[in-house]
């Protein structure tokens, strides 16, 4: 069993920036791929991010290229999100992601970007 703990969420006018973060459980987290996805209200959720084990590769949605960055400390079992730029249609509740056996997610946290 994984548990995932979103944190740094808020509210930010446009331009501004972000840094969530997500705390894993477990002894295990250094051997997964790590991600992040967002739902904005009456939209499915969609993926933002990924990170592989060690750090050495990542992958962007095009919309947030660029713009977010993912990174890892396998040490703190952590993975962030450093979101730069923002801008209104980045509003959305962001969600951790690991696959192991099956999806685990986050309870997620809520980013606002004013205009």
């Amino acid at each position: 069993q994984v548990q995932l703990v979103e944190s740094g969420g808020g509210l930010v006018q446009a331009g501004g920036s972000l840094r969530p973060s997500c705390a894993a459980s477990g002894d295990t987290f250094s051997r997964y791929v790590m991600g992040w996805f967002r739902q904005a209200p009456g939209k499915e959720r969609e993926f933002v991010a990924s990170i592989s084990r060690s750090g050495g590769r990542t992958s962007y949605a095009d919309s947030v290229k660029g713009r977010f960055t993912i990174s890892r400390d396998n040490a703190k079992k952590t993975v962030y999100l450093q979101m730069n730029s923002l801008k209104p249609e980045d509003t959305a509740t962001y969600y951790c992601n690991v696959y192991v056996e099956k999806d685990f997610w986050g309870q997620g946290t809520q980013v606002t970007v004013s205009s």
